[in-house]
């Protein structure tokens, strides 16, 4: 989930784990990939410069005829994956897909310049509304951090028009896993449901396909060897980056340890250390786990998603992580802006907004403060988007010495 109070309030997960039972054809895939080579294993040092890889020439017509009939929805939002694709065509691209997400390997790792996005939640058109402000793939390179399915409604066009892109641009887009690609979770809050409801019945058999993908997707990213990356945040059992790279996929996240909390542990601004999560899952962490951990493994800066924070964006006190969130109005019941962490060549962090108009009769109210210190100084946006008055400023374009875009994550205050 990303909410700090979910909508519907979310089980935990393995009191629904057990509800899954894969497909004969799925226990025999899971039974090869254990002899899957892992690319990315704990005995081997990353390279200096991560190899660019590139789409076979024989897939580049299908992809981009894909990728081109994905974004006649925007045209049409009553158009729907089921009115441009059939299913088998579907069930293709997962299993395209899913040698390119082995190959990322655990720690998907990628050179600066990076933006990194947060939840997106099935809103097609807001995610669209946002590559309008902050560029697209292949121009751009950019990390999801999950989060791509439940809550909006076109969570099925969203993971899709992703995976497209992943296909053929390889190294310029980097898909990691969040709490929501888990059987447990997507099952509950949208995910099954929509499959039927467009597909019908097939729509249940294509849902472990989809779960059979995201098994394999990497758990972390790594951006320019210092900015870690992950959907929900530290745990007490990692103790170094190997232990990302030595994640053994495919793999299914139960009820607790590392890969759970990679997925749902959040920050905390009540204490210091260790704690108990509200949610009934996984762990709350203080701003000294945070220094420690960036002490002890050279990274400068820790980029998380998994909570909706009102501009979009949030500093953990002393600087060293930020939450970012890239679903705007979230469920309707937030008036929260979208946002994206922009990571330039040097390191440097900087900032991109947009807002939204609420929808008709919406009662949304502000997001809370996650981790925030409100003594700290706050950081504009260094470019914003409010469609609500049609307005692009850049509010945060001269940077004071407060201001990460100012300076490299190192050398933000601790």
């Amino acid at each position: 989930m990303s909410d700090q109070q979910p909508p519907a309030g979310e089980a935990k997960p393995e009191e629904k784990a057990a509800e899954v039972e894969p497909k004969p054809e799925e226990k025999k895939a899971e039974e090869k990939s254990k002899n899957e080579p892992n690319q990315k294993s704990d005995t081997t040092e990353p390279s200096e410069k991560v190899k660019e890889r590139e789409c076979p020439e024989a897939l580049r017509p299908w992809i981009d005829d894909c990728i081109r009939r994905l974004e006649t929805i925007l045209q049409n939002p009553n158009i729907f994956v089921t009115h441009i694709m059939h299913m088998n065509e579907v069930i293709s691209i997962l299993q395209a897909i899913t040698p390119i997400m082995m190959e990322d390997g655990s720690l998907a790792e990628c050179e600066a310049p990076c933006k990194v996005v947060g939840d997106i939640h099935g809103q097609f058109v807001h995610m669209h509304m946002l590559f309008d402000l902050i560029g697209r793939v292949p121009a751009e390179r950019m990390m999801f951090l999950g989060d791509y399915v439940d809550r909006g409604p076109h969570s099925i066009e969203v993971v899709i028009y992703l995976y497209c892109l992943k296909i053929r641009y390889p190294s310029r887009i980097f898909l990691l896993r969040g709490n929501h690609e888990t059987p447990a979770v997507n099952k509950i809050y949208g995910f099954y449901a929509e499959l039927i409801n467009k597909f019908g019945y097939p729509g249940i058999g294509l849902w472990y396909d989809f779960q059979s993908v995201f098994n394999r997707m990497p758990l972390a990213g790594l951006i320019g060897k210092k900015v870690l990356c992950m959907h929900g945040g530290l745990s007490p059992e990692l103790a170094n980056l190997d232990t990302i790279r030595s994640i053994v996929r495919p793999c299914e996240p139960l009820d607790k340890g590392l890969l759970i909390d990679l997925l749902w542990s959040d920050p905390t601004n009540k204490g210091e250390g260790w704690f108990h999560s509200i949610r009934g899952i996984s762990y709350m962490f203080g701003k000294a786990v945070v220094a420690q951990f960036c002490e002890k493994t050279g990274v400068d800066l820790i980029i998380r998603a998994h909570q909706v924070v009102q501009d979009g964006y949030e500093f953990m006190g002393g600087r060293k992580l930020i939450t970012v969130f890239s679903a705007p109005n979230y469920c309707n019941q937030f008036s929260n802006a979208a946002a994206v962490v922009c990571i330039d060549a040097e390191l440097k962090v900087s900032f991109q907004q947009m807002s939204v108009p609420l929808a008709a009769g919406s009662r949304a109210k502000p997001a809370p403060v996650i981790a925030a210190d409100p003594n700290e100084p706050k950081v504009e946006p260094a470019l914003k988007k409010d469609y609500n008055n049609n307005t692009l400023t850049s509010p945060g374009a001269v940077a004071g010495p407060a201001s990460p875009a100012a300076a490299s994550p190192t050398a933000a205050p601790a």
